[in-house]
């Protein structure tokens, strides 16, 4: 019989939030990270508005050691590091000493592009034949693998440590990574998240794509508008977010907090076949992938209080609303409450399900459905599909005991997670 996988630890570095109870109250109270940029705008962005964590370096300093931060320069990977080592703490566990190795754990963190600032300035370096001046520490930022080899290093973990990649929807798949392994005895426990760059060269394809919101640069709050009628694309956002999973087992020898229970999920391809694309999903796939994760989690439709979509602010919404409905087979007042984070936090691309899954989770946790931000007018065929009340506005105070995750990406990849609140 499989393990049974709960959650330990929650840790954010978001936009709007550096830590989960700071993160819980912005969602709560529907508090903006997104911010106008001055250096999109001397760059000719057409979109000069994002969401990127604020990072002093008081902040810095709790996080890495000044022979560290010496030629760090990988945005990405300072996000990860703080949300990893804060969900680390959360869950009450510790760094083992520098002579042992912890086996029963693990790291499996995924990434976009990591070091993209470090690259360029390597690039530069080597262009002008100062390659000496790289320093040490130029290839563990712009290696992929970096964020959990870093992580795993810091924490002493001898388990699995890897970097998952499947564009939007890595942090959810490597959530669904980590329960594999745990509820297969392979691990004991495995901090999971996901996390993504800041700045223009991540964003700039975007914007070169046309598919951010270049009418909102006077006023960036208003601009992320996931399910509403005005939606004019998404805002680019990046961060990181991170969860500790672990065998019920231990965590019940622990003593340690159990935020959730992970029943299991589901991840797979559209083939960009039937309508799919790299930049467009395959709507049978995602209906499956919702469906396969509801079989294998042993949840019923009817069970799914909440939906945590991915909602990302373009004409897709509406296909998502669509998809969700033919697969759980609900549709009007008898569809979950459903909500969106990108409203207020942008579209933080790899480290977008990791950061949505944290939020999701602290739903459950604090017994909250977090309201929709700038979502006053629903689109109308939004609203043939579900009642507008399955969209809430503000905060609704209570206990969601079953919510359905899901991240789609480029590439046509889909992952759905089922989270249900903690019965012994």
């Amino acid at each position: 019989m499989p393990n049974r996988v709960v959650i330990t630890g929650l840790g954010v570095c978001a936009p709007n939030a550096l830590n989960s109870i700071s993160f819980s109250n912005a969602l709560d109270k529907k508090v903006s990270g997104i911010q106008f940029h001055a250096q999109l705008k001397e760059l000719n962005f057409g979109c000069q508005i994002a969401g990127k964590p604020l990072i002093t370096q008081d902040h810095l300093n709790k996080y890495f050691t000044p022979l560290q931060q010496r030629g760090l320069n990988a945005s990405g990977l300072v996000y990860g590091v703080i949300a990893g080592v804060d969900a680390w703490n959360d869950a009450g566990l510790l760094p083992t000493d520098k002579e042992k190795t912890d086996w029963d754990s693990g790291v499996i963190f995924g990434t976009g592009i990591l070091g993209i600032d470090k690259l360029r300035e390597a690039i530069y370096l080597i262009d002008e034949g100062k390659t000496k001046r790289l320093g040490s520490t130029s290839v563990l930022q712009t290696m992929a693998s970096g964020i959990s080899a870093y992580l795993g290093g810091i924490l002493g973990c001898g388990n699995q440590v890897t970097t998952n990649s499947s564009a939007c929807t890595t942090g959810t798949e490597g959530v669904l990574m980590a329960y594999d392994r745990i509820a297969a005895g392979k691990a004991v426990r495995i901090i999971t998240g996901s996390c993504s760059d800041s700045g223009p060269y991540v964003w700039g394809g975007f914007d070169a794509m046309r598919i951010l919101p270049r009418n909102y640069n006077d006023s960036p709050t208003m601009a992320s508008r996931p399910m509403s009628a005005t939606a004019a694309g998404f805002v680019p956002g990046s961060g990181a977010g991170a969860m500790v999973l672990e065998s019920l087992e231990s965590a019940l020898a622990r003593k340690a907090p159990i935020y959730a229970e992970v029943m299991g999920g589901s991840v797979n391809s559209g083939g960009q076949r039937s309508g799919g694309t790299m930049t467009a999903p395959n709507s049978e796939a995602v209906q499956r992938c919702i469906q396969e994760a509801l079989k294998q989690s042993k949840v019923s439709s009817e069970e799914i209080d909440a939906i945590n979509g991915h909602l990302t602010a373009t004409s897709k919404d509406m296909v998502e609303i669509e998809n969700w409905s033919r697969a759980l087979g609900r549709d009007g007042k008898d569809f979950p409450y459903i909500n969106s984070f990108k409203g207020l936090l942008g579209h933080c691309l790899a480290a977008a399900g990791s950061i949505e899954c944290v939020g999701t989770v602290l739903q459950i946790s604090n017994g909250q459905i977090y309201g929709n931000a700038n979502c006053e007018d629903l689109h109308p065929e939004i609203s043939r599909i579900i009642d507008p009340s399955r969209v809430l506005q503000q905060t609704l105070t209570r206990a969601p005991d079953v919510v359905a995750k899901a991240s789609f990406g480029f590439g046509d990849v889909n992952a759905c997670v089922i989270f249900k609140k903690f019965y012994n």
